[in-house]
């Protein structure tokens, strides 16, 4: 279109016939008497064109600036420099400047990341020993006894770094038991006697029931358990779970009895407020069952439901992981079902409560 102007073309012609504004034309056809160039840098004026120069000077004096400090600095220390500021400047200014081999700094680079998968692959070989040394421990040893046996397979390495390879992976020794403390509550003070009177030993069924609590853990937080267990036959007779416990979880626990409640005639736990309450004296009052009260600080008096609690926390509850109330629920009930038909016990002659109810049933028949 320059051409055609200065080929004598009018410019009003030119203008309309290219839909072009005047000053676009007036701006092409400057540019082309002034430099030759439609270029913007070509026809910079002399003080944009110094505007510009200043500009480039001052980014390098930032990028020297940024780095010169270290160029005192051994191969390693400019290789991370370079590393750290790349995203500002070209690998290849920086490495003029300080001055060091683009070569250098690539082949360093490679070292280092050699040395990263190296890291990486130890990392791995040592949580791979922490883990089989953890199984093989059956899940026992800590990080102490980690740390011997890694010294013996050759890893030099602090506990701090054996337990933090464990939390990561979840290793958590048996021997590391979430600490439970117990709610601080009045010792009952009644009259009750000791109606039982340690007979632990009974010749009927229901004749004597024993009770006691424990508590489990569920979705990190403490949870209840209440059992019934029949003297009679070691028969876990009523059970019930609970996020509280309080009298609701007892009475829960009474209500779960199948058998006739007025079978049963003493009811014996220890003094405990969640035993002695108006809710369970209305309870034991409705069936005409006659209450029965530990000792005051003799856990003894209450031995079968004290021995009775640690084969549950052994056997159920220790190892497990609870998320919900409704999951305890229904795995106790499986153990209960488990302890009183399938398991034997010492005590019964090697049966189980349930054998051992059948086995005097045949006799007194």
């Amino acid at each position: 279109m320059v051409q055609l102007y200065l080929n004598g073309k009018p410019r009003k012609d030119i203008i309309r016939e290219y839909d072009l504004t005047p000053s676009s034309l007036d701006k092409w056809v400057s540019q082309s008497q002034n430099s030759g160039s439609f270029k913007e840098k070509d026809n910079l004026s002399p003080e944009q064109q110094e505007l510009n120069k200043l500009r480039k000077e001052n980014k390098q004096l930032q990028m020297e600036n940024d780095i010169l400090k270290q160029a005192g600095a051994d191969t390693r220390t400019k290789v991370n420099v370079i590393k750290n500021i790349e995203h500002k400047y070209s690998i290849s200014a920086m490495c003029k400047v300080l001055p060091l081999p683009r070569s250098t700094y690539y082949y360093e680079e490679k070292e280092k990341e050699k040395e990263k998968e190296k890291e990486r692959e130890s990392e791995d070989e040592l949580t791979s020993a922490i883990i089989d040394i953890f199984q093989n421990s059956r899940q026992n040893y800590g990080t102490r006894k980690i740390k011997v046996e890694l010294k013996k397979l050759g890893f030099q390495v602090s506990r701090r770094r054996v337990g933090r390879i464990m939390n990561e992976k979840a290793l958590v020794s048996n021997y590391t038991v979430a600490q439970f403390k117990p709610h601080s509550t009045k010792c009952n003070e009644s009259d009750q006697k000791n109606e039982l009177n340690r007979e632990f030993n009974q010749e009927e069924e229901l004749t004597a029931v024993v009770s006691d609590l424990t508590y489990v853990r569920v979705n990190q937080k403490w949870h209840y358990i209440c059992v019934f267990v029949d003297l009679f036959n070691r028969e876990i007779t009523g059970f019930s779970a609970g996020p509280n416990k309080d009298a609701a979880l007892v009475y829960r626990a009474f209500a779960s009895i199948q058998n006739d409640l007025r079978k049963i005639e003493y009811f014996h736990t220890d003094r405990g407020s969640e035993f002695k309450n108006q809710l369970i004296d209305k309870g034991l009052k409705t069936f005409d069952i006659k209450r029965s009260l530990s000792m005051k600080g003799c856990p003894y008096d209450n031995a079968v439901a004290e021995a009775t609690f640690k084969i549950v926390k052994t056997e159920f509850v220790r190892g497990q992981h609870f998320t919900s109330l409704e999951e305890l629920t229904r795995e106790l009930q499986d153990y209960v079902h488990w302890f009183n038909h399938i398991r034997i016990h010492g005590t019964l002659g090697y049966l189980s409560p349930i054998e051992y109810k059948l086995e005097h049933l045949k006799k007194t028949v």
